[in-house]
């Protein structure tokens, strides 16, 4: 099954991570289990985390996107597919040319 993969992130280092079982539509209510795992408060999920989320199946969320403080730099999620598919950047610009 799908997992969502959440990272906080400290000093630029993983102090603490854990995955939980989701499907995609499910994602905000995986990151609410996992921030009580963290025991951290949710973080506001605006539409640029929305925007992020949908094109690249993962976001950060600053201090300032929480209601409460918190004492990390950022926490990180991202969607981890059971395929074990790359997703590969369409950008014509990241192509290799195999010189």
């Amino acid at each position: 099954m799908p997992r969502l993969w959440a990272r906080i992130i400290k000093k630029h280092r993983i102090e603490r991570q854990a995955t939980a079982e989701c499907r995609w539509e499910e994602a905000e209510d995986a990151l609410t289990e996992l921030c009580r795992e963290f025991d951290i408060p949710k973080p506001l999920w605006l539409n640029k985390h929305e925007r992020e989320f949908s094109e690249f199946r993962r976001t950060q969320f600053l201090p300032e996107h929480f209601m409460e403080d918190v004492n990390f730099q950022r926490l990180e999620i991202e969607f981890l597919e059971d395929d074990a598919k790359s997703r590969r950047s369409q950008d014509p610009r990241n192509q290799f040319d195999g010189f």
